[in-house]
């Protein structure tokens, strides 16, 4: 390893020294223990001696939780009304004027009351880090910026309070709460999470076995990605290499309505394989509408935000400007996001991921299927593509049995005209070939079309059941 790095890593840690240290307790779930652990963690730090105070500890009812609030100096909370609703805050000047050595905040992702100096309750924590105020504090996984939309295919639920990943990226310590899905299941029918009157409506609405198993997952790999995060940092600060870092990842992104998921899906796909990785879009000169700018400035907005590097190039030719830039600059994967596949181009050469694929030797290409997840899941959604099926064949069809109405063939035609009458259209046998090669294509195409099966024009339900689907001879 270069000195200048070795450098930049211990600066970056002494530069830390006057700051508070920031410690999260991440869960997969509300109810698996998150907070109870946290208070437990207290309770050890208030015996060796610290200098503590609790600015916020939700309990929700749990008796086990409240029990371990005994005995630990609690800061009052401020007191407000917002339209009717009495509502409390954490009482951050207070904790400012007094400061402790260490600080409970519970719920990272919490949005504060209209008025107060922060919208996020992770900003109130920054402000007491600042102040050299060690913090602990909890988020459930569902809460990262980075993975708002894999939540949400998971779950079914748009999460809308959520922390940047930064935020969790910059603790010093993470803390991984796990509970088996089956016990947790069992805490929440025993009315251990929530309040018995609301447990069945939260097991039918959120809490599955699946979707617990598929949120534990994630929280395993966040946890994952921090430790290794944390190993290369600690070889840098040796002077040893980091474990090695192979190539760059490019996310093409244009104007479209995916391009923040595309973004967001990068930024998980290099954390989790140690990839530096930007976001390019590729400026072909073409009219652009207002909502095309929007997605795009949200799209490099949020890249920013996750740690990526934005870049903008001019060129003709979208996918060749793209791996010509990822040989400049020894990018090793180029994702791109799927959209819908336009009936020109499948004929003229596919769209943008098929002509990376012919472009790219050498490279990795992935292809994320976004329309997928947008398109509804009824089978009234997978046969509106069939219609074109039919106006195809329509055509073809039409065409080619459009010549064989023609009259009959002149004198001194040419023997293909016989063969396929369309030799009103010729002059002299040399000029009417392509003519009749049109024909011939034509008609090849009209049998093609009476030889398909009817299944194949059949409802998505009849062709996934052989034993329900009827052929027609």
């Amino acid at each position: 390893m270069t000195d200048p790095k070795r450098a930049d890593a211990l600066l970056a840690e002494v530069e830390r020294n006057g700051r508070g240290r920031l410690k999260v307790f991440l869960g997969a779930a509300p109810g698996v223990g998150k907070t109870y652990a946290m208070l437990l963690a207290a309770q050890g730090q208030l015996r060796q001696g610290v200098k503590l105070r609790a600015g916020v500890v939700e309990t929700h009812g749990r008796a086990e939780t409240e029990a371990l609030l005994v005995g630990l100096p609690q800061q009052p909370p401020l007191r407000s009304e917002y339209r009717g609703i009495r509502l409390t805050e954490m009482d951050l000047d207070g904790l400012l004027r007094d400061p402790p050595q260490l600080a409970l905040v519970d719920e990272l992702a919490h949005t504060n009351a209209p008025g107060s100096r922060h919208a996020k309750r992770w900003q109130d924590i920054q402000e007491l880090l600042s102040a050299g105020i060690d913090v602990y504090t909890t988020v459930n996984v569902q809460h990262l910026e980075s993975l708002n939309d894999q939540v949400r295919d998971i779950t079914g639920v748009q999460v809308r309070e959520t922390v940047p990943d930064w935020v969790l990226q910059e603790a010093d310590e993470l803390l991984l709460v796990d509970l088996p899905p089956r016990e947790l299941l069992e805490r929440l029918r025993e009315g251990k999470v929530y309040v018995p009157e609301q447990a069945r409506a939260a097991i039918d609405a959120f809490f599955s076995q699946t979707n617990l198993t598929a949120l534990r997952e994630l929280t395993m790999q966040t946890a994952a990605a921090r430790v290794d995060a944390d190993l290369a940092q600690r070889y840098r600060q040796l002077g040893s290499e980091a474990p090695a870092v192979r190539g760059r990842l490019l996310v093409a992104v244009d104007g479209e309505h995916n391009a923040e998921r595309l973004v967001r899906h990068a930024s998980r796909v290099a954390e989790r394989r140690h990839l530096p990785w930007t976001l390019v879009h590729v400026d072909t000169g073409g009219a652009r509408d207002e909502q095309s700018r929007l997605h795009l400035q949200n799209a490099q907005q949020l890249a920013e935000r996750l740690g990526g590097e934005i870049l903008q190039l001019r060129g003709g030719e979208v996918a060749r400007t793209l791996v010509e830039h990822a040989r400049e600059r020894r990018a090793s994967v180029i994702l791109v996001g799927r959209s819908r596949q336009r009936w020109y181009r499948r004929l003229f050469g596919g769209g943008l991921a098929a002509r990376l694929l012919r472009l790219g030797e050498g490279l990795e290409i992935s292809v994320l299927d976004s329309e997928a997840d947008l398109a509804p899941a009824g089978p009234r959604a997978r046969e509106r593509g069939h219609w074109r099926d039919y106006l195809l064949a329509a055509g073809a069809a039409g065409g080619a049995r459009g010549p064989a109405l023609a009259p009959a063939p002149w004198p001194g035609g040419c023997r293909n005209c016989w063969r396929y009458p369309i030799s009103p259209w010729c002059s002299s046998p040399p000029c009417c070939w392509w003519r009749c090669a049109a024909a011939c294509g034509l008609r090849w195409l009209a049998q093609c079309c009476r030889s398909w099966p009817t299944t194949s024009c059949s409802s998505p339900r009849a062709s996934r059941s052989p034993s329900s689907a009827k052929r027609t001879y």
